[in-house]
């Protein structure tokens, strides 16, 4: 089943961030995961949003998971988590 890696994002240090975000298309995409969203226009209509949101899709959960615990995403992990503030889930697609 289709999994969803679902990342709302305050960037805090844009610069920094750049660096982090740069690199993590290849990552992904070596993984087997495509991008649906990154960044981009949104348009609130209720509640609170963050500055960016990001939406990967992966071919199974478990391929998401795997991807987030590469040796490759955990050497660039640091970097967003010092220049953002994020709440990210792996959702199972329908």
């Amino acid at each position: 089943m289709t999994a969803y890696v679902i990342a709302r994002i305050n960037v805090t240090e844009p610069e920094d961030y750049q660096t982090y975000a740069s690199q993590t298309v290849a990552l992904a995409e070596k993984a087997g995961g495509r991008f649906l969203v990154k960044g981009g226009t949104q348009t609130q209509v209720e509640g609170n949003s963050p500055d960016r949101h990001v939406i990967i899709e992966f071919p199974d959960h478990q391929t998401a998971m795997d991807w987030y615990n590469s040796p490759e995403y955990q050497r660039i992990l640091p970097i967003a988590v010092s220049s953002s503030e994020r709440d990210i889930v792996i959702v199972d697609g329908i």
